[in-house]
Order: C-alpha cells, then sequence, then structure tokens
C-alpha cells in the first residue's frame, strides 16, 4: 500500500545516511517521550517493502502510542548480500542516535522483524550488543524467523516440509537466490551435505533435535547419513555466517542480547529456529517472552 492519511498518525518517507524509512507517529500529543519500533519487513530479503508493511506499522504506532521506522532496505540479487543487514543496521543506529528528534526516548527502542526480517533484527541487536556508541536496543520481538541454515531437517522442517505458501524446498531455494547461488545445489544443501561432520559437532550443543522439546516432537525421524560435499560448502559459506545464521553467534555475544519476545507458528518449518533460539537465550539469562500461534501458519 502507498503512503495515505491516517486520522491517528503522522507519515513521512525520510531517510536515514540514505536507507529509505518511513515513519509513523501518532498525531495525539505526549505527556513524555514516546517508545521506538525499528520494522524490518520479512521476504528472504528478495520480496516485501515499506509498502507491503504499511497496514501492520499503522496499526502498530496507533495501538503501542508508539513511533514507529519501518526501514526499507534494498533487495537481492540486485544488491548483493550482506547489503540488506547493513541497511537495517545503519538505519538503526542513525534512529538510536537521532531518537529525541522525532520525541522518542533512545532507551525505549525495540527492534522488530519477521521472517527474514526476524533474522536481520537479531543480526542488529548480536552487531550492537557490545558497541557504546548509541544506546543500547531496549528489545528484540522476532516473529517466526529464519535463524539457522546448517540443518533443515530438524522435526518442524520435517512436519511443515510441505506446507502451503513456505515448504522446506522454498526455504533452500529462497535463501540460495538470495545469495546469489545455483539453485542446483538445493538437494545437497536440503540433504546437509554442505556442512562438514567437524562442524556439525561443533555446533551441535545449539543446533540439534535434541534441544526441542519432546511434545513437538512427534513424527520425528532422524534424517538418513549423508555424505559431505565440499565444493557445495565452499559454494555457500555464507549459510554459516552470524549474519545469516544469528544462532551460531558465540555465548559471549548472545549473552549481552536484549530481552526478546519470539513468536512461532505450529504450522512453519521455521518453528524449531525460534525454539532453538529461545533455549539459547534463556541459557544465557537472557529474559525470554515466547509465544506460539496454535494452528498458525508462516
Amino acid at each position: 500500500l502507498p503512503a495515505c492519511r491516517d486520522s491517528k498518525c503522522f507519515i513521512k518517507d525520510l531517510h536515514f545516511d540514505e536507507v529509505p524509512v518511513r515513519i509513523y507517529c501518532p498525531r495525539a500529543p505526549a505527556s513524555n517521550k514516546r517508545r521506538g519500533v525499528i520494522v524490518f519487513h520479512g521476504g528472504c530479503g528478495i520480496f516485501g517493502s515499506i509498502r507491503s508493511h504499511e497496514r501492520i506499522c499503522r496499526y502498530i504506532a496507533r495501538k503501542s502510542d508508539s513511533v514507529v521506522v519501518s526501514v526499507g532496505y534494498v533487495l537481492s540479487p540486485e544488491h548483493e548480500y550482506p547489503a540488506q543487514t547493513l541497511d537495517c543496521l545503519t538505519a538503526t543506529m542513525h534512529f538510536l542516535k537521532a531518537a529525541e528528534n522525532y520525541g522518542v526516548d533512545p532507551h525505549r527502542i525495540i527492534v522488530c522483524g519477521d521472517s527474514a526480517g526476524g533474522t536481520f533484527a537479531a543480526s542488529v541487536c548480536q552487531e550492537l550488543g557490545n558497541r557504546r556508541e548509541t544506546p543500547k536496543i531496549c528489545a528484540q520481538v522476532l516473529i517466526y524467523p529464519f535463524l539457522q541454515a546448517l540443518n533443515f531437517n530438524l522435526p518442524s522442517h520435517q512436519k511443515n516440509a510441505f506446507t502451503a505458501f513456505l515448504s522446506r524446498e522454498h526455504i533452500v531455494k529462497f535463501i540460495l537466490k538470495y545469495l546469489k547461488k545455483d539453485c542446483c545445489m538445493k538437494e545437497a544443501v536440503l540433504a546437509g551435505s554442505h556442512i562438514p561432520e567437524t562442524m556439525n559437532l561443533k555446533y551441535k550443543k545449539w543446533i540439534h533435535p535434541d534441544l526441542i522439546p519432546e511434545i513437538f516432537k512427534l513424527g520425528y525421524k532422524p534424517p538418513l547419513p549423508t555424505s559431505f560435499l565440499p565444493q557445495v560448502h565452499e559454494e555457500t559459506k555464507e549459510l554459516v555466517e552470524t549474519r545469516l545464521s544469528p544462532l551460531l553467534a558465540e555465548d559471549a555475544v548472545v549473552c549481552c542480547l536484549p530481552d526478546t519476545c519470539i513468536i512461532t507458528c505450529e504450522h512453519d518449518v521455521l518453528r524449531d529456529d525460534g525454539l532453538l533460539y529461545k533455549k539459547r537465550l534463556e541459557d544465557n539469562n537472557v529474559k525470554v517472552t515466547w509465544f506460539n500461534v496454535e494452528g498458525g501458519f508462516h
């Protein structure tokens, strides 16, 4: 939707250090500085825009009496990874520094994202965790986020492999397109042949079916062993970078993260990414609020 008049919000298109943003500010006068919400739209870094999330941003601004900043990061394949994350990081840093110019308390700003937007939100929080040149992010809201590209055979991948809209194959296909890689590697990545055994063993403590609560593992069957394909690993090394797989961040990074809200859906291939991140955060004493939408889809 295009920006339109709203009886309860001022809406304005701006640029934060050359990154397009759309700001939604409640019209009602505020007695104190408002809260700020930075929104990163989903779409695997390929689809979506400020316009696609117009309605939800207006809704958040009205209902929470907050100033909402929707970030129009560049898309792949026209702009190569990690340009998307860097745009989100740039816009966030700008707003944290300039918050008071928009009537916002710089210490009450959260980042929020759905799907790949959740990936960008998690990544931004990790990158800003120990920086001192900006106020700290107050909280992160991750809505069915994509958080790891090591294992596509977790219980939620099996259970929802053929779910409408976002199947297991679609996820890998979109990720490869996002990274401008040859989609002929899809089957190898789905099977896990892109990860050497040493790496699987290293990250087993963070990404493994045994870490998923039993209630979510009904019908799960361990996948058959597959052969490691060094050429596929070499071509897809970005899959194990923390900007794409925030679940792989070290504990020293995770323990510095802000309070977190994670929303997962019952019929979503990415459900277990959220469950695994919830456990990682809790293990590092980060406060987590979690809600699983029963009957919900990605």
